[in-house]
């Protein structure tokens, strides 16, 4: 077979989506017809959720409907409490939060069941559990009590709660942090979200969706790189070490996280929101050196190599800002990037077809087997 195919399918059109445009050349995101700078700090998280599942803005008592289901869905079972409490402390979080996912679905007698409302219904508990998963691993591995989720409070307020063990949040943070959420909700078809659509495409589970998406986030030319954005910085310590740190890395053709895309050709418009947040939490934090050395490497790299930040490069420094914890960069991507992740899985089925590509066979021909006695 002649080969028409493109290595990592890049450029090849999987879907048709009403959910979401990535339009690289333009640096512009588009969610269900919005701009993302038209949402990011005008609509919270949860309008985001509607927005997605619905294709338009939920109106006063919509999104009271809404924010009253989830948090009265974050009860985990027992079960899933006693798996995730008794996984080594040191597991990491991605993996922790795979296997606490997969297992939500074992306790789910209706997994099964892709009717468009049950399915809904499933996609935001998925949505509801997702923190209270990653915040209940992050409290087991600290050797901390478990805390209840706060019915009155948003969904990051009371992730930022549960991870730091029944204390609230200020505004502040909990505002930036709805904010990254709402800037990573959906990216049209990356790689995680894919993997999602392939999956309940076999008609298996959302479950089966989230659990495959989470899988494929955690590598670092995906989700992962935000972790190794914040450790470059540390190792680089200083705004003096930056020139010679990157000049070492472009001698020896080391990747520098998070800059580059493989499809914004120009600045990723996420980015620039996520630096006026970063510049903003230094600040507040008196820790300004973050978003100078993030600007430096910014700077030398577009000068250099013709590459811009992407999202990784500063929500990196957001969530350290926050004092979340490094390993938690990932999973914290995983809760927002949930919502696109259900979305998809929901439009996926509406209108399913196997999502089954051809490869190029490029191997030998023609070999013959002999006696194992003769090789």
């Amino acid at each position: 077979m002649s080969s028409t195919g493109s290595k990592g399918l890049e450029g090849i059109v999987a879907a048709k989506t009403y959910l979401s445009d990535v339009r690289g050349d333009v640096g512009v995101l588009i969610y269900r017809g919005y701009d993302i700078n038209e949402l990011a700090g005008n609509v919270g998280y949860e309008e985001t959720v509607f927005l997605l599942h619905h294709g338009r803005l939920p109106n006063v008592s919509e999104l009271q409907e809404l924010k009253t289901k989830l948090a009265g869905y974050r009860k985990l079972p027992q079960g899933v409490i006693d798996l995730m409490t008794s996984l080594p402390k040191e597991t990491v979080p991605m993996n922790a939060l795979r296997t606490g996912i997969s297992a939500l679905g074992c306790f789910d007698a209706d997994a099964d069941n892709n009717e468009p409302g049950p399915l809904q219904e499933k996609a935001l508990k998925i949505i509801a559990q997702i923190p209270v998963i990653t915040a209940y691993f992050h409290l087991h591995r600290q050797g901390k009590p478990l805390v209840e989720s706060r019915d009155d409070l948003s969904e990051a307020a009371n992730f930022l709660y549960l991870m730091n063990g029944g204390v609230e949040a200020d505004p502040e943070s909990v505002a930036t942090l709805d904010m990254c959420y709402v800037l990573h909700a959906d990216h049209g078809m990356n790689a995680s979200t894919f993997a999602s659509r392939v999956t309940v495409a076999t008609l298996s589970d959302i479950y089966s969706g989230i659990t495959s998406a989470i899988g494929t986030l955690k590598g670092p030319l995906h989700g992962g790189a935000n972790e190794a954005v914040i450790r470059m910085l540390q190792e680089i310590g200083s705004l003096e070490n930056v020139d010679p740190y990157i000049e070492d890395c472009l001698a020896t053709k080391k990747k520098i996280m998070g800059i580059g895309h493989r499809v914004y050709k120009v600045l990723d418009p996420r980015a620039v929101k996520l630096r006026g947040m970063v510049q903003k939490m230094g600040e507040k934090i008196a820790e300004p050196k973050w978003i100078q050395m993030s600007d430096k490497i910014a700077g030398i790299m577009q000068e250099k190599k013709g590459l811009h930040a992407n999202v990784d490069f500063y929500s990196a420094s957001v969530y350290y800002s926050l004092d979340i914890p490094i390993d938690l960069f990932t999973p914290i991507f995983a809760i927002a990037r949930t919502s696109g992740w259900s979305a998809h899985i929901l439009e996926q089925l509406a209108d399913n077809r196997l999502i089954r590509p051809q490869s190029d066979y490029i191997g030998p021909e023609g070999l013959k087997a002999t006696p194992i006695e003769s090789r």
